[in-house]
Protein backbone atom coordinates (compact mmCIF):
# COMPACT_ATOMS: atom_id res chain seq x y z
CA UNK A 1 0.00 0.00 0.00
CA UNK A 2 3.11 2.28 0.42
CA UNK A 3 3.05 4.66 -2.62
CA UNK A 4 -0.82 5.61 -2.86
CA UNK A 5 -1.93 8.79 -2.44
CA UNK A 6 -3.66 8.22 0.81
CA UNK A 7 -0.20 6.75 2.65
CA UNK A 8 1.12 9.74 1.18
CA UNK A 9 -1.45 12.07 2.43
CA UNK A 10 -0.11 14.54 5.02
CA UNK A 11 -1.37 15.11 8.78
CA UNK A 12 -1.22 17.77 11.14
CA UNK A 13 1.46 17.18 13.50
CA UNK A 14 -1.52 17.45 16.38
CA UNK A 15 -3.17 14.72 14.29
CA UNK A 16 -0.49 12.92 14.20
CA UNK A 17 0.58 13.40 18.12
CA UNK A 18 -2.81 12.72 18.91
CA UNK A 19 -2.60 9.32 16.82
CA UNK A 20 0.76 8.41 18.25
CA UNK A 21 -0.66 8.92 21.91
CA UNK A 22 1.98 11.56 22.57
CA UNK A 23 1.58 15.33 23.95
CA UNK A 24 2.56 17.82 21.06
CA UNK A 25 4.48 20.33 22.92
CA UNK A 26 6.88 17.32 24.52
CA UNK A 27 7.65 16.04 21.00
CA UNK A 28 11.01 16.98 18.83
CA UNK A 29 10.65 20.42 17.14
CA UNK A 30 10.82 18.66 13.71
CA UNK A 31 7.73 16.68 14.57
CA UNK A 32 5.93 19.92 15.72
CA UNK A 33 6.81 22.21 13.17
CA UNK A 34 6.25 19.67 9.99
CA UNK A 35 2.99 17.05 8.80
CA UNK A 36 4.26 13.43 8.85
CA UNK A 37 2.69 11.30 5.97
CA UNK A 38 0.27 8.18 6.99
CA UNK A 39 3.33 6.04 5.93
CA UNK A 40 5.47 7.76 8.38
CA UNK A 41 2.92 7.61 10.94
CA UNK A 42 2.45 3.89 10.27
CA UNK A 43 6.93 3.36 10.44
CA UNK A 44 6.75 5.57 13.55
CA UNK A 45 4.13 3.14 15.30
CA UNK A 46 5.78 -0.16 13.80
CA UNK A 47 9.73 0.83 14.84
CA UNK A 48 9.43 4.18 17.77
CA UNK A 49 11.69 6.47 17.68
CA UNK A 50 13.79 6.87 21.21
CA UNK A 51 11.99 9.89 21.66
CA UNK A 52 8.47 8.00 21.07
CA UNK A 53 9.43 5.39 23.19
CA UNK A 54 10.52 7.42 26.21
CA UNK A 55 7.48 10.13 25.68
CA UNK A 56 4.71 7.17 25.65
CA UNK A 57 6.93 5.04 29.16
CA UNK A 58 7.50 8.70 31.08
CA UNK A 59 5.43 11.40 29.66
CA UNK A 60 4.07 13.98 30.11
CA UNK A 61 0.84 12.31 28.69
CA UNK A 62 -2.40 13.92 27.01
CA UNK A 63 -5.35 13.61 29.12
CA UNK A 64 -6.82 10.55 26.72
CA UNK A 65 -3.98 8.77 28.14
CA UNK A 66 -3.80 10.15 31.87
CA UNK A 67 -7.69 9.21 31.78
CA UNK A 68 -6.96 6.09 30.38
CA UNK A 69 -4.55 5.18 32.68
CA UNK A 70 -6.21 6.72 35.93
CA UNK A 71 -9.49 4.38 34.56
CA UNK A 72 -12.25 7.48 34.39
CA UNK A 73 -13.15 10.00 31.82
CA UNK A 74 -11.85 13.25 30.52
CA UNK A 75 -14.64 15.40 32.41
CA UNK A 76 -13.57 13.26 35.04
CA UNK A 77 -10.16 14.59 35.46
CA UNK A 78 -11.55 18.19 34.51
CA UNK A 79 -13.85 17.39 37.28
CA UNK A 80 -10.85 16.79 39.38
CA UNK A 81 -8.94 19.43 38.92
CA UNK A 82 -5.89 18.15 36.52
CA UNK A 83 -5.79 20.40 33.30
CA UNK A 84 -2.09 19.42 32.94
CA UNK A 85 -0.32 17.03 31.56
CA UNK A 86 0.57 14.81 33.76
CA UNK A 87 4.33 12.20 34.08
CA UNK A 88 4.40 8.52 34.45
CA UNK A 89 5.50 9.08 37.88
CA UNK A 90 2.43 11.81 38.95
CA UNK A 91 -0.12 8.89 37.25
CA UNK A 92 1.37 6.12 39.13
CA UNK A 93 1.34 8.56 42.62
CA UNK A 94 -2.50 9.15 42.19
CA UNK A 95 -3.15 5.41 41.67
CA UNK A 96 -0.81 4.46 44.59
CA UNK A 97 -2.74 6.81 46.73
CA UNK A 98 -5.64 8.08 44.84
CA UNK A 99 -7.39 11.39 45.90
CA UNK A 100 -11.30 11.15 46.49
CA UNK A 101 -12.19 12.71 43.76
CA UNK A 102 -10.42 9.89 41.83
CA UNK A 103 -12.42 7.33 43.67
CA UNK A 104 -15.56 9.40 43.09
CA UNK A 105 -14.53 9.46 39.26
CA UNK A 106 -13.63 5.50 39.48
CA UNK A 107 -16.86 4.77 40.66
CA UNK A 108 -18.84 6.74 37.87
CA UNK A 109 -16.59 5.46 35.04
CA UNK A 110 -17.84 1.97 36.88
CA UNK A 111 -21.33 2.90 36.41
CA UNK A 112 -21.03 4.00 33.11
CA UNK A 113 -19.69 0.70 32.11
CA UNK A 114 -22.06 -1.36 33.65
CA UNK A 115 -24.77 0.89 32.27
CA UNK A 116 -23.21 0.56 28.81
CA UNK A 117 -22.99 -3.26 29.01
CA UNK A 118 -26.59 -3.48 29.96
CA UNK A 119 -27.68 -1.52 27.22
CA UNK A 120 -25.74 -3.26 24.51
CA UNK A 121 -27.20 -7.03 26.28
CA UNK A 122 -30.53 -5.16 25.86
CA UNK A 123 -29.25 -4.82 22.07
CA UNK A 124 -28.00 -7.73 21.54
CA UNK A 125 -31.34 -9.73 22.92
CA UNK A 126 -33.83 -7.49 21.15
CA UNK A 127 -31.81 -8.34 17.50
CA UNK A 128 -31.86 -12.08 18.50
CA UNK A 129 -35.99 -11.46 19.14
CA UNK A 130 -36.13 -9.93 16.19
CA UNK A 131 -34.14 -12.61 14.14
CA UNK A 132 -36.41 -15.47 15.59
CA UNK A 133 -39.56 -13.75 14.43
CA UNK A 134 -37.94 -13.39 10.80
CA UNK A 135 -37.29 -16.68 10.82
CA UNK A 136 -40.97 -18.26 12.32
CA UNK A 137 -42.13 -15.37 9.96
CA UNK A 138 -40.43 -16.83 6.99
CA UNK A 139 -41.17 -20.70 7.30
Amino acid sequence: MAGTPFSQQVLKPTNAAKRLGVYLPATPPEFQEHGVTRAELEELEKNPPAWLEDLRRNGPHPRPVVAGRLGISIAGLARGGITEPLTTEEIDALRADPPQWLTREREVAAKVRDEEDRVAAKATEQAARVERRARRSAR
